[in-house]
């Protein structure tokens, strides 16, 4: 069964249109989907965020996150207006799902695309 919950709370100033930058992280873990629910779930009290199964989007007002889960790894795919917003997205979903992991030794390495 698959379960959707959204998770809703002020329209975030990063719109489309505004989206210039992007990176992706590809981190190995076999709690991809743990941590992905984690990641949706704590920053929806703050920001626009949603979970659908194995795939979510967490909306800052400085850029978006794409997050999608598989057996063996959790994907991430950032957009930013900016590349200081852009970094700042970076730094943020990467401490959290450090602190989230912190019985692993997790690995996230921003891949920039031009």
């Amino acid at each position: 069964m698959t379960e959707t919950t959204s998770l809703t709370a002020t329209t975030s100033t990063a719109r489309a249109g505004e989206i210039k930058l992007s990176s992706t992280a590809s981190v190995a873990t076999k709690s991809a989907l743990r941590y992905l629910g984690q990641l949706c779930k704590h920053f929806g009290h703050k920001v626009p965020a949603s979970i659908e199964g194995d795939h979510g989007w967490i909306a800052f007002d400085f850029g978006r996150c794409h997050l999608a889960a598989s057996d063996d790894e959790l994907s991430l795919h950032n957009m930013a207006a900016t590349a200081e917003d852009l970094t700042r997205l970076e730094q943020v979903i990467a401490s959290h799902l450090e602190r989230f992991a912190f019985r692993e030794e997790l690995t996230v390495t921003w891949q920039r695309e031009d």
